[in-house]
């Protein structure tokens, strides 16, 4: 079991996202991740898409995603060179002044941006990988006794060169 990763190119209509997902769900395979947008054409949108699963269970959920009439394309990103980002936004409550330059420089470390400030608070928002984000998520839980995340879906891209990840 590990975590795999899909892009599909679906029809851009209503009930299309209820129906994927509803794949995923009719079959008991939980999604780890899932991000929906627009391309370059507003007829298409671009579903990235994380479940965890062994080989076999995989190879069936791309079978069964393939004979949907709403998907155009559905590209395996598991093994494929690519550039991957998360949204995250970190809230750090209830800080006092020595508390806000600790988040500061803990910003500055990540290259994250300050989002906002508060009387109170910093909000912090993280466009990095999944890995940099636990990261970053557990060296403010370990710093400050407050912290509200909210976390987006990872988006993906086939890389142009061959080197990332």
């Amino acid at each position: 079991m590990k975590n795999r990763w899909i892009a599909l190119y679906v029809e851009n209509q209503v009930g299309v996202l209820a129906k994927v997902s509803g794949l995923f769900s009719g079959k008991s395979y939980n999604l780890q991740s899932l991000t929906v947008g627009t391309t370059e054409d507003e007829t298409v949108s671009r579903m990235t898409i994380c479940v965890m699963s062994d080989d076999i269970t995989f190879e069936q959920i791309k079978k069964q995603l393939n004979r949907m009439v709403e998907v155009i394309k559905v590209i395996d990103l598991t093994n494929v060179p690519i550039h991957m980002k998360e949204i995250l936004f970190a809230k750090v409550q209830h800080c006092q002044a020595a508390d806000k330059e600790e988040a500061f420089r803990i910003a500055e470390v990540f290259d994250v941006q300050v989002a906002d400030i508060g009387k109170d608070s910093v909000l912090l928002e993280c466009k990095l990988t999944e890995r940099r984000n636990n990261e970053l998520i557990a060296l403010l839980k370990s710093r400050f006794k407050a912290v509200e995340v909210v976390r987006g879906g990872a988006v993906a891209i086939e890389s142009v060169s061959t080197s990332c990840r």
